[in-house]
């Protein structure tokens, strides 16, 4: 298995692509001016109390209030409220709890006019960013996030990622973060933690704990829509929670982001600090890495997986909608039983990595090809459980329903990327949309594949001239026909015609 992490930085903006066996498995995009990133902590004040929805509005600095509701909250409210206020007081010397008195926890049903008031000022989390005409969303139960572990103040819970299979590691991990760990903070212990030293471990606690007492610190000065510890940049938050010893290379074509990500992963992992290269080539970053090719054929609404396959993909206010089709995959070894349980395991992989890629979030309704077979149904339904144990994001799956739908509800965090799968029509001067031209030589050699199963002898294809060029040009080993030949055994010939479009071709009778 290979990890690679390659970062696209540019004058607005920094784009992160993450590769799994070279396939393009997440897309992130961080604008540089971005003030609200999840896990940042905000001083806010509140803006408005709405008893019907048992929420408030807090006014955090952004155009948009962000939202708290009331199981948000956390059951220690009181206490941060008495802590914070003690810090704006400055009745604090010491950001320890160890003496620190807490209030009793609050209900569970309660109401939060009862808890909050107007104008009261809050220390405040982002959980999501803004999205579209929404705030961020926001929790008082703040959490310091770090390499192994979460530290939680206010609480005296340690536990254990559930991903750590072995129950005597369980067992290590929790008795020994329990004895090292500050008075009056729990501690959720990552997966990442499993066989990790003492050394290591306790040196990530202490980072945690110096966040909380800078936190502590600018508390004491701080005004309503202050910033008070910020998140690290996305980049370093990718590293942070993915890296392991399967990451293999992470290429950055910005050397101030380089510097910067090389000094933090020396600080996290220093033996894989020599994974961070400069990438120096004169083609764009995403062009060496067959990233922008991806990027087009992965979030159109049509996606083609292999053999025929292909998903449609629709978004709609409610859910999103995928529909798998089988195209023309047909292996005439199998039943049809068997060829739809095929297809529909190709597609169950392909959704996995759509849902992780697209971010998709709320309800997802999967309509796979009909299975009569209670097994095979069950197959499936693991199938799609297992393809989405690395996706890092909640998410919740169902057993097909008797219509052959299986239903996934996903929670998202990032705001929804646009991006534009389709270029503007040379024909029409931009009058009109094309699909992707990138996309072209992969359709056309899926129909040579699709033509030596159904001719014998030499395939002929005619397309645009310029196209036809591209095709055939180079010396005779080299060009992408005498590939497609060597690939297939076949005879392929490859001529222009230029009555066709740019992006048609078709299928010369022999």
């Amino acid at each position: 298995m290979k990890f690679e992490l390659i970062i696209d930085s540019k004058p607005n903006e920094v784009v992160i692509a993450l590769l799994k066996n070279d396939l393009l498995i997440e897309l992130h995009k961080e604008k540089r001016d971005n003030n609200y990133s999840v896990g940042d902590i905000l001083l806010g004040r509140i803006k408005k109390i709405i008893p019907g929805l048992n929420a408030a509005f807090v006014d955090v600095g952004h155009e948009k209030d962000g939202f708290l509701h009331y199981l948000d909250l956390g059951p220690q409210i009181n206490s941060y409220t008495k802590y914070t206020q003690k810090c704006f007081d400055k009745k604090l010397n010491t950001s320890s709890l160890k003496n620190f008195k807490k209030e009793k926890d609050i209900d569970k049903e309660g109401k939060i006019s009862d808890i909050i008031k107007q104008n009261q000022k809050v220390l405040v989390q982002i959980t999501k960013e803004p999205i579209s005409t929404k705030g961020p969303r926001l929790t008082t139960e703040i959490s310091l996030a770090g390499r192994f572990m979460v530290l939680i103040p206010f609480s005296n819970r340690v536990s254990v990622s559930q991903k750590i299979s072995s129950s005597s590691e369980k067992k290590r991990l929790k008795k020994l973060i329990t004895s090292i760990r500050p008075e009056g903070f729990g501690v959720i212990i990552r997966t990442v933690a499993e066989n990790k030293k003492v050394a290591e471990l306790d040196k990530d606690l202490k980072n945690l704990y110096k966040k909380w007492q800078l936190v502590t610190k600018k508390l004491k000065v701080a005004q309503s829509r202050e910033t008070i510890l910020s998140e690290i940049n996305r980049s370093a938050v990718i590293v942070r929670d993915l890296l392991n010893s399967k990451f293999n290379n992470i290429y950055i074509n910005d050397k101030d982001l380089h510097h910067e990500l090389k000094e933090y992963l020396s600080s996290i992992s220093p033996d894989q600090e020599k994974i961070v290269k400069l990438y120096k080539g004169k083609s764009p970053i995403f062009q060496k890495f067959n990233i922008t090719k991806q990027i087009k054929s992965s979030f159109g609404k049509n996606v083609t997986i292999k053999n025929g396959t292909y998903l449609v993909i629709e978004h709609t206010e409610a859910m999103h909608v995928i529909d798998v089709n089988s195209g023309k995959k047909v292996d005439s070894k199998k039943n049809q039983e068997a060829n739809a349980l095929s297809v529909n395991l190709e597609a169950a992989e392909e959704i996995a990595r759509q849902l992780r890629l697209r971010d998709m979030g709320g309800i997802i309704i999967v309509d796979f090809i009909d299975l009569q077979s209670e097994k095979n149904k069950r197959t499936l339904f693991q199938k799609m459980k297992e393809f989405m144990d690395d996706d890092k994001a909640k998410h919740h799956i169902l057993p097909p329903t008797k219509f052959g739908l299986i239903q996934i509800t996903r929670q998202r965090v990032r705001p929804v990327m646009h991006i534009e799968t389709q270029e503007n029509c040379p024909m029409c001067a931009g009058n009109g949309k094309i699909e992707s031209s990138l996309q072209l030589i992969d359709k056309i050699e899926n129909k040579v594949l699709e033509l030596t199963k159904e001719i014998k002898g030499e395939i002929k294809i005619a397309t645009h001239p310029f196209i036809c060029s591209h095709i055939n040009k180079g010396w005779f080993f080299n060009s992408i026909r005498s590939k497609w030949q060597r690939k297939y055994s076949r005879k392929i010939t490859v001529s222009s015609d230029d009555r066709l479009h740019l992006l048609q071709y078709s299928v010369l009778k022999n």
